[in-house]
């Protein structure tokens, strides 16, 4: 009898069974595959083993990425991708690196860079489910690094500025979602009939734009011009985790809209707090006011392979 199998991952809302794309890309390869996992939403990434999110446990085995999981459940003889030919493999792998190269950067900017969009939506939700005080001190954590990942990989020559960057990224992203949506053409999956690795990447990266209501979504907008990505998407979501393509009631939606906006202001207050209690000790004596740093660009940096985190 094969050992149990735990995924530990965050949370989903607005019809996804979670908002973070590795934890998508795992849960699609599982369904895929049929690999026997038992989902956990921890929804804190400091309560997890490796102190990352998805981490998948098999008694007194963890592992962390989602290559490595997916490597793990291939081990176990739950692989999506035993009718792939040596070519496929390879293109697989090729179109993963794309994702990560072109799509990636945008991705994170849309969630946890642009202004707008996390002030309303991706700090309140993040923060309503990480526990006091954590929640004053985590997303903005995350949004941090993705700001530095993706000056890391994009901030170097010729692109100096952030505002040349933000244009180049959104360029890059949706001249990947045409080459997904030319490479997928009438197709159910991108390998014929039958979902793969491939799909499980491409599900967890354009998920999350495809559903969550943005109040900026120039990225979303683009892939609804792209039908066949988004029947994609619709038909992993009705046919593997059996939600509907509509995510919310009209009801319910107007309950979530409501409490992501009562989140928002108890975020706000709390942070405005913690901002003056700040202030308030910079000008006292014991704590002399000292000149802060500036974010600079990152001239290069060593980019993540092509299966490395997807999120920060």
């Amino acid at each position: 009898m094969a050992a149990p199998m735990e995924l530990s991952c965050w949370g989903g809302d607005w019809g996804l069974p979670s908002l973070h794309p590795e934890s998508l890309t795992v849960m699609a390869y599982a369904k895929f595959s049929g690999a026997p996992l038992t989902v956990n939403t921890i929804n804190n990434s400091w309560r997890a083993p490796k102190g990352d999110l998805p981490v998948l446990v098999s008694e007194d085995i963890v592992i962390s990425q989602p290559a490595k999981i997916l490597n793990f459940l291939r081990k176990q003889k739950y692989n999506a991708d035993y009718d792939l030919s040596a070519k496929q493999g390879a293109d697989t792998l090729a179109y993963i690196a794309l994702l990560e190269e072109k799509l990636l950067p945008a991705l994170l900017h849309t969630f946890w860079v642009e202004a707008e969009n996390y002030s309303s939506v991706t700090k309140p939700w993040f923060a309503s489910r990480i526990a006091f005080p954590l929640r004053l001190y985590l997303p903005g954590k995350m949004s941090r690094e993705a700001l530095n990942r993706i000056l890391l990989t994009k901030g170097g020559p010729p692109l100096y500025s952030l505002t040349e960057v933000e244009a180049q990224i959104y360029r890059d992203a949706k001249e990947c979602l045409n080459l997904l949506s030319k490479r997928l053409g009438t197709s159910q999956f991108f390998f014929g009939d039958t979902p793969t690795t491939l799909d499980a990447f491409v599900f967890g990266f354009l998920a999350p734009i495809y559903k969550v209501c943005f109040p900026r979504v120039q990225l979303q907008e683009h892939l609804k011009q792209l039908p066949n990505l988004c029947r994609f998407c619709d038909d992993i979501l009705t046919c593997y985790f059996r939600l509907t393509v509509s995510g919310h009631s009209p009801a319910g939606q107007d309950t979530a809209d409501a409490n992501l906006q009562k989140l928002t202001q108890l975020v706000n207050k709390e942070s405005n707090l913690i901002e003056k209690m700040d202030d308030n000790l910079r000008k006292s004596p014991q704590h002399p006011p000292r000149k802060l740093t500036t974010l600079k660009l990152a001239a290069g940096g060593e980019e993540s392979s092509p299966m490395s985190r997807l999120s920060p």
